[in-house]
Formats: structure tokens, C-alpha cells, sequence
């Protein structure tokens, strides 16, 4: 009986020791898969706090077709602008208002308004009241005929301009400054010039401003001389005014285009050997076309400039497990 049992014992004994044998064998594979899933997230750049976005690849194809730009980062010019209303004016300094010599009758007139009549051409002509005798009327200027105030038979006297004249060859623009931006404008700051959808476009620089402030308006005017020999600029006209209020050169920036939002961080995408990741940045100064980058980012490090939201909608695919990243 003792000799049946022997051979069942230890058949018994076994078989409680292979499990367990298993188990730790198991426990070594689990512990060095640990180890390997480390290694490859520190080969993978580890310390990289956005390689939880994954990694988007796109082809070479695929950059142009979307527009994808790169760039290296690099210093450069933050500029600040300050946009103002104004509007064209006549250039005071080249306007000429015609009186007649004496008071009289019209009897002739020979310009109208919109007419480009040259320094010493005849206008009108008058009959004088006091010796009834023709003078005529000439300009002193060469220019434009902007305003009219006579007609044939009427009577005229010194006390009121029968013509103006405006060489609109140079032209003033005047812009409103309001009281919360006085501090910011002065006599040299270059300003851009545009009406509508960039129907006109020209710059200057701002060579007066007014010592006292409107009563009415409660504005300041700043005033620019702008070249018009083309005569695009009409008096009369509405434009807007960017006044470059500052201008700082800084260590780092990228345009405005490179910068996204991912999970609530702003980013810029860093081209790296196996394609874009996200890289959390921290911003500075905000320009009209560019931002200063204070960390996130090194000189010479390549970026997407131009694109960036087709990197991010792939990004988005990438989560739910549709797109080119991986």
C-alpha cells in the first residue's frame, strides 16, 4: 500500500511546483518588460514632457501639398503698432484761395472744379465796379481747382475767395490720437497708411503733433506729409493708421502662424528625425506679425512655421487612432 502512495506523493509534489515556478518565471518577464518599456521611453526623449502627443509624420509630398513650412528659430524684431483714424487733407502749404483785386461783375469763367490749371492762368475775368474796366483773375499756384465760388453775372468783392488751388502733389493726412495713446505718439514714428481692403498703400513719417487736445473730439492730431504724385490720395479720403510704437529686438521669436493650442498649452510643432511633435513653449511680447518665445524653444532648433493645423489635425486623428503619427 505504502509503495502505491509513494509514486502519487511526489506526482502531487510537482505538480504543486510547477504553478509556482511559472509565476516567477512570469514575474522576471513582466519586471524586464518594465525595464525595456523605460529604456524606449528615455530613448524616445523622456524628458520630453509632450511625448505623451506622439509624433506626426507626413511625406515630402505631403508638406507641400498642405503649405507646410519649416524655419529654424532665430532672433529678430518685435514691433508694436498702434492703429488711429485719419483723413486726408490738402496740404495747407501748397493751397492758394483767389480773391479777386476789386469788387465787381463777372463776366467770364473760364476754370471749374477738378480742372489742373498752371501758376498764371486767367480763371475768370471782372468788370470793375469803381472803373468798369475787364481785369482778370489768375492763380498764383499750379494745382487742382478744389473749391468755386463764383458764376457768370454774379457779383464779387475781396472779402470772399472766388477759386482754390491745391498742388496735390503732396498731401497732409491727419490722425485722431485719443488721450489714452497720447504717451505713445510723437513727431518721427514711421506710420503705414491704407484705406479699405489695402486699396491704397503708403507710409510716412509723423511730423506734428498738436500741443492741446480738442475740446469736442477730446482727440490730439498727428500729422504726416505724404508724397502723392500719382494722386491716389484724394482729399477728403478716410484711411487707417499703423503707428509703430515699438520696436525691440529679441533673442527668439516665430510668427504668429507657428503657434497652436494643444490640450489648453501653446505650442509650436519641432521637427525632429521621426517627424513633428508638439513642444510646449512660453511667449513674451506680441508683435503685429511675430512673438517673442522666452523657453521652449533653442536658436536653430526647426519649426513648422506655415501649416501647423494640418499637423494638428492629424495629431487629433492620432488619438482616436486614425492618422499618420505613431
Amino acid at each position: 500500500m505504502m509503495r502505491r502512495l509513494i509514486p502519487a506523493l511526489i506526482l502531487t509534489l510537482f505538480a504543486g511546483l510547477a504553478p509556482a515556478a511559472s509565476a516567477e518565471e512570469d514575474h522576471e518577464h513582466h519586471e524586464g518588460d518594465g525595464h525595456a518599456q523605460d529604456a524606449a521611453h528615455d530613448n524616445d526623449g523622456g524628458d520630453d514632457e509632450h511625448d505623451d502627443h506622439g509624433i506626426v509624420r507626413l511625406s515630402a509630398e505631403e508638406l507641400h501639398e498642405f503649405g507646410i513650412e519649416i524655419e529654424a528659430a532665430a532672433p529678430g524684431i518685435i514691433e508694436i503698432h498702434l492703429e488711429l483714424p485719419g483723413e486726408v487733407q490738402p496740404n495747407a502749404d501748397r493751397l492758394a484761395h483767389i480773391v479777386p483785386r476789386y469788387s465787381g461783375i463777372v463776366t467770364e469763367v473760364r476754370a471749374n472744379i477738378g480742372d489742373y490749371v498752371k501758376q498764371g492762368e486767367v480763371l475768370a475775368v471782372i468788370e470793375s465796379d469803381e472803373s468798369l474796366a475787364p481785369f482778370e483773375v489768375k492763380t498764383l499756384i499750379s494745382g487742382t481747382v478744389i473749391g468755386k465760388h463764383i458764376t457768370l453775372g454774379e457779383a464779387v468783392s475781396r472779402d470772399r475767395d472766388t477759386f482754390v488751388i491745391a498742388d496735390l502733389s503732396s498731401v497732409w493726412v491727419d490722425l485722431a490720437i485719443y488721450q489714452r495713446d497720447l504717451a505713445n505718439v510723437r513727431a518721427g514714428l514711421k506710420v503705414q497708411i491704407y484705406v479699405g481692403h489695402d486699396l491704397a498703400r503708403d507710409t510716412g513719417i509723423i511730423s506734428y503733433v498738436t500741443p492741446v487736445v480738442d475740446e469736442r473730439t477730446r482727440t490730439a492730431t498727428a500729422r504726416l506729409v505724404l508724397p502723392n504724385e500719382s494722386k491716389r490720395w484724394l482729399p477728403g479720403m478716410f484711411v487707417t493708421a499703423k503707428v509703430l510704437v515699438e520696436s525691440t529686438e529679441v533673442p527668439l521669436v516665430v510668427p504668429r502662424t507657428a503657434l497652436h493650442t494643444v490640450e489648453g498649452s501653446t505650442v509650436v510643432f519641432l521637427e525632429t528625425e521621426g517627424g513633428f511633435k508638439p513642444r510646449r513653449v512660453s511667449i513674451g511680447r506680441r508683435g503685429e506679425n511675430n512673438i517673442e518665445v522666452l523657453s521652449g524653444l533653442s536658436e536653430g532648433d526647426r519649426y513648422v512655421s506655415q501649416g501647423g493645423f494640418t499637423l494638428k489635425a492629424e495629431l487629433g486623428k492620432e488619438t482616436f487612432g486614425d492618422g499618420h503619427g505613431h
